[in-house]
């Protein structure tokens, strides 16, 4: 089974980003799908339509954190295994598999009891109001019991991709996604039980995403294998990992913590229509960003494995393609969300105080889209190079050093328009620094690696 990391040493870059991104970017945009399809069917429930969508809206804190301790072991652990991979040191990425499985495992039996015993008075704190609390309860309730399988299908996915099987790790997410779009109607409208029929669908299709995950990890294809007697996680193992998955575990928890000072701030200025708004425009910037996480994820593979081999002409060339494909990106999502945002606003809701409230809000919040592409591509390559400290802090900078003082300054100046302005001016900030931090560095990142190999 050696072929699969040699094409990531030999293969033209230019075909290998293409053949390991585009199914990584599928993959990305069909797990937003998740969220998304649930926000658009539970925004046109006759009555209690734009209630519910916030509901939904602030259990979003929660469901975030979930996915971040996922990314927290999967991103970390299938990083160390391509580098192992490069290294052709296979019995180590195998333990580093298995002893990840063991982790989620671990944490997946006592995330589900603290959110259980805990998820009221946590609502209640991310501003949810006594009409939109019924609704958070009864999605967040259900969705809770599921988080075993968001786990396994999350964090184990990325051991798929780091083989080079990124076409299957696409098929995880699309499985899962095309039970909960078939089954949201029927649950939701169907049998009439509205919010709780959007959380029973996306459990079941989680959980077919995760068998789906163990049986393929399980066979014969994957070089890296699943064996019970292996599970058992070890300091020695684990510590690398979880040093270099805080990065993107920081990042998504840390956008579960704007998310509550959004909300509340948001509450407080402009009632529960600006927190629905707010539950939109956090839809659709998940939805745009997942392009953008795939790219950057697909191309983690080639950057590592070639980093892990001291080839630094190849690790160059990818990382060009990478960012110039991020940028495009981001500027084109960027220009359709300022120009036309009352367009992609209408697909959530047909509230017309809700529609216009979000569609201006759309044109602020996005307006410093376009740097998220340098941002991204940067940081992603930070984690491709096991560069552990840097990419956490740029974790931090963007999110909790830029935006949360910024969301309580204009909030308190100019209110609901204040927490909208605050975004675009933490993301252009962040990502010149990040852009200088890279550019700096990068260098040094390559020749230390090609001189030690």
């Amino acid at each position: 089974m050696h072929h699969i990391p040699s094409s990531l040493g030999t293969e033209r870059i230019g075909r290998l980003v293409v053949r390991l991104c585009v199914p990584t970017i599928l993959s990305q945009l069909i797990n937003a799908l998740y969220t998304i399809v649930d926000r658009i069917y539970i925004g046109h429930i006759a009555v209690d339509g734009p209630l519910a969508l916030t509901g939904i809206g602030l259990s979003f804190p929660i469901i975030m954190l979930l996915s971040a301790f996922s990314m927290l072991v999967g991103s970390g652990g299938a990083v160390h295994a391509s580098i192992k991979l490069g290294q052709n040191k296979k019995d180590g990425a195998n333990l580093l598999l298995n002893q990840s499985l063991g982790t989620l495992l671990l944490f997946s039996c006592i995330l589900t009891l603290f959110f259980q015993w805990l998820k009221e008075p946590l609502l209640l704190l991310f501003g949810a109001s006594a009409n939109t609390l019924p609704f958070s309860l009864d999605y967040l309730g259900i969705y809770l019991w599921g988080t075993l399988f968001v786990l396994i299908s999350m964090g184990m996915n990325p051991f798929i991709t780091a083989q080079g099987f990124s076409k299957v790790s696409m098929l995880t997410m699309l499985l899962g996604s095309v039970i909960n779009i078939v089954l949201d109607p029927i649950f939701i409208f169907v049998f009439g039980w509205g919010v709780k029929g959007a959380a029973y669908a996306t459990v079941i299709s989680q959980a077919a995403s995760a068998v789906w995950v163990i049986s393929f990890l399980s066979s014969k294809r994957s070089s890296l294998t699943i064996s019970l007697s292996k599970l058992k996680p070890t300091r020695k193992v684990m510590l690398p990992v979880l040093a270099l998955g805080i990065s993107p575990f920081f990042m998504m928890s840390t956008e579960s913590l704007v998310n509550i000072v959004l909300n509340s701030t948001l509450h407080r200025t402009g009632g529960d229509i600006a927190v629905g708004a707010m539950a939109i425009l956090s839809s659709v910037m998940m939805f745009s960003l997942a392009p953008l996480q795939g790219l950057t994820q697909g191309g983690q593979p080639i950057l590592s494995y070639n980093w892990g081999a001291g080839n630094s002409k190849r690790v160059q060339q990818a990382f060009t393609y990478i960012l110039l494909a991020s940028v495009s990106f981001t500027t084109i999502v960027c220009l359709v969300l300022v120009l036309s945002p009352s367009v992609v606003v209408g697909l959530f809701t047909k509230d017309e105080i809700l529609l216009q409230t979000t569609a201006q809000a759309m044109r602020i919040y996005s307006s410093g889209f376009w740097i998220l592409g340098i941002q991204i591509a940067c940081q992603q390559a930070f984690i491709a190079f096991s560069q552990a400290k840097i990419s956490f802090f740029l974790a931090l900078l963007r999110k909790i050093i830029l935006l949360i003082p910024l969301v309580y300054l204009l909030g308190g100046l100019l209110g609901m328009q204040g927490v909208f302005i605050a975004e675009p001016i933490a993301d252009i900030l962040a990502g010149l620094t990040t852009a200088t931090l890279f550019f700096l560095n990068f260098k040094k990142i390559l020749s230390k690696h090609s001189a030690t190999s």
